[in-house]
């Protein structure tokens, strides 16, 4: 859960800006959209060989650089 204490002075533009802040460093917004509709498994496990082999073939091309 996440908890912002308004100080002394502060704008509710400081307290927002402090608010998106935290959601971007624990990744919040991505984990909603991604458990926002369900996935087989399969799915999920096929989605991360794809991602895998993106990178592996990303490795090769900037070693070859």
């Amino acid at each position: 859960m996440i908890v912002i204490i308004k100080k002394k002075g502060e704008t509710k533009d400081s307290i927002f800006r402090k608010l998106s802040k935290i959601f971007i460093e624990e990744d919040i917004v991505n984990t909603l959209k991604k458990k926002q509709f369900y996935k087989k498994p399969s799915l999920v496990r096929k989605e991360e060989e794809k991602e895998k082999r993106k990178m592996r073939i990303l490795k090769r091309v900037s070693k070859k650089i």
